[in-house]
């Protein structure tokens, strides 16, 4: 029996900001979290070495950013950073 999993959108950006944390703190001993998603911009809360890193902007906007585009091309035009 096959089983049918339904997961809201929040979750979905959820697992996948959680795999690009675990990439971030594996590689570079940083964290990202999820912060909140309204009218189409997801907020993420940068941690540990992202919090001084003089990349963080290019992070953001380039790498996750871009990510979440990919995967979320019609729900997702920024992601902001506090």
């Amino acid at each position: 029996m096959e089983k049918k999993f339904d997961y809201t959108l929040e979750e979905q950006m959820r697992g996948l900001l959680e795999q690009l944390d675990a990439y971030i703190a594996t590689y570079h001993g940083g964290s990202v979290q999820f912060v909140s998603f309204t009218d189409k911009i997801v907020k993420v809360h940068l941690g540990g070495a992202c919090t001084d890193c003089p990349l963080s902007d290019s992070t953001v906007k380039g790498w996750i950013e871009g990510t979440f585009k990919q995967f979320f091309p019609e729900e997702v035009e920024a992601v902001e950073h506090d």
